[in-house]
This record gives structure tokens, sequence and C-alpha cells, in this order.
């Protein structure tokens, strides 16, 4: 803007849109000053470079407003995840799962974890047997978006409200 531009002549834009044509980077700026506004380079990779006169301070204003309002309409979607066993008790588990019910109904996405330490890699289909258990209680509520199978030590289940 102003001083910074690096051109010798430049297409020259006025404060109402109107194009004043091809003229020299000195008469352009003496233009901005007499309008009390500033030379702005808005197409630099053009022959000549294209600059208009506007207020540079209310430009970036309205493009912060602009920003924060697109950045308002976004959703974001947060996650809330149970981590349970393959030996939870079976009170223990209908507390979680009624955690769990309580972030669906909020609007949460659900991650049950199941995690196996040790000798419980062996019986993996009591973790299973769990899974089918909460895909029970939880499907009244809930719709089960998506299952991955054993990834290491974890099973991993996605869970949405209706």
């Amino acid at each position: 803007m102003n001083e910074l531009i690096e051109a010798e002549e430049v297409r020259l834009i006025d404060n109402e849109g109107q194009q004043l044509g091809v003229v020299s980077l000195e008469e352009a700026i003496n233009n901005a000053d007499n309008v009390g506004l500033d030379l702005v380079e808005v197409a630099p990779n053009a022959k000549p470079p294209v600059c208009k006169i506007l207020d540079f301070g209310k430009m970036k204003y309205e493009a912060k407003k602009k920003e924060h309002q697109s950045k308002k309409k976004q959703h974001v979607i947060k996650i809330k995840e149970i981590r349970i066993r393959p030996r939870i008790g079976e009170h223990d588990l209908d507390n979680k799962l009624n955690m769990g019910k309580k972030f669906l109904k909020e609007g949460f996405k659900l991650k049950i974890t199941m995690m196996f330490r040790g000798r419980e890699m062996s019986r993996i289909d009591l973790g299973e047997d769990v899974l089918k258990k909460v895909c029970e209680i939880l499907g009244e509520i809930a719709i089960l978006e998506k299952q991955s199978p054993l990834e290491g030590r974890r099973i991993v289940m996605m869970f949405t409200g209706k």
C-alpha cells in the first residue's frame, strides 16, 4: 500500500469504483492523498499492477468481521469417550452407559473404547460380549456409526444420537 508499491505505473481505480486508466505511481499516490484515503495494490501480478483508492483500515476491519462471521457458522462436533474393560462389573457398566446416554442427549458423539490388558488378550470374546451388551443398551437412543476390529489392544465403537 502507498509508498510500499514498487511498480512505476499502475492501473488506477478510484474510491467510487471507476477506472482512471494507467497512471504513474506518484500521480496515483497524489490522487489517494487528495481524497484522504490509501492506495492499495489489489492485483500485483497484472501488467501493470491494479491499485485501488480506499480506506485500508476499514478494509482490514471488514475482512476480520467477515472471517469472524464465517467462524460463527461452523459447527464443531465434540466427542466424549468412555473406556471399559472386558471384566467390568454389571453396576459399573450401567453407570458408565448412563453417562454415555447423557452425553448423547446433549448432542455429543460417544466413543466406547474396550481396552484389553495382559492375559485379557486371550479372551477377546469376553470383551465382544460386553460390547454387544453396550449396543443393546445404547441402541434405544443411539445409532452405531462404526465399529473397528481389534487394533492392538483396543476395540473402538462410535455412536451418534438419533
